[in-house]
């Protein structure tokens, strides 16, 4: 089981595969496991990087203060220890705002971004997922709250139902404050004034039921070159709602970046 510690925090992360490195970062509230069909698929050609976000899954869940940068280093400490001198960086939701940050900050290594989700600017739903936490406990919010991130009908299938209740399954390690502080990081950003600076090669998803499909779109307008995609019928997690499409928009992307090495 591969840790990766920095400032006394430890990240949990998996690889898989071998190739060009893919480096991915889960949403809030869910963990690696996020990426269970772009961990089989893109391992068969790639080097595959799976990240458990600090306080998700087997990573250190603090309830100290955090900012972005202290995400995304946490992100660059796991490709050093690798010895990852260039990658690509997927991420939904929070991780596409670290893949953000990660791509101004980090441009010599970050060679493409793949966001998902996102936008440069903070949301609006953040206090209310805090107050969920905080006031009704993990038990009770974290699969209200996996499922308020999918379309309606994905939930009622038996598959829909399986995928997020297994991400339930990690609930007795969770804890509301270290949750938290990740939503107030969040909060605490705004990186649409730097967006201009970004020279790799962007690709922007959203699912059709997405609540960040509007704010997607309109920061994909303020990066040079950027692509956008959207998944019909997905939500915000289209990654494992629809992994099909998807992986084949990820593909088209790698293929005319030449980023497939295959």
């Amino acid at each position: 089981m591969p840790y990766c510690t920095r400032n006394g925090v430890k990240s949990y992360y998996e690889v898989s595969g071998e190739g060009y490195p893919l480096v991915l970062m889960h949403a809030n509230p869910f963990d690696r496991r996020m990426f269970l069909y772009q961990v089989a698929h893109f391992s068969t050609f790639m080097k595959v990087i799976n990240i458990d976000l600090r306080a998700y899954g087997y990573s250190d869940k603090p309830a100290a203060p955090v900012t972005m940068t202290d995400l995304c280093e946490d992100v660059v400490a796991v490709c050093r220890q690798e010895g990852t001198k260039q990658a690509v960086f997927a991420g939904v939701s929070v991780g596409g705002v670290m893949g953000l940050q990660l791509g101004l900050d980090h441009p010599e290594l970050f060679k493409a971004l793949i966001l998902v989700g996102c936008s440069s600017m903070p949301g609006d739903r953040y206090q209310s997922r805090i107050d969920g936490y905080v006031q009704q406990g993990v038990g009770q919010f974290h699969i209200q709250h996996l499922t308020d991130l999918v379309s309606k009908d994905f939930p009622q299938t038996r598959l829909g139902k399986y995928l997020l209740s297994m991400h339930t399954e990690m609930d007795a390690r969770l804890n509301a404050p270290a949750i938290a502080e990740i939503f107030n990081a969040l909060q605490n950003r705004d990186l649409t004034a730097r967006l201009p600076e970004l020279k790799m090669p962007v690709l922007i998803m959203n699912g059709e039921f997405d609540n960040s499909l509007k704010r997607s779109k309109e920061m994909s307008t303020r990066i040079a070159g950027a692509e956008h995609r959207t998944i019909s019928g997905a939500g915000h997690a289209c990654c494992l709602e629809d992994p099909a499409t998807f992986d084949g928009h990820v593909l088209d992307f790698l293929k005319k970046h030449g980023l497939l090495k295959v």
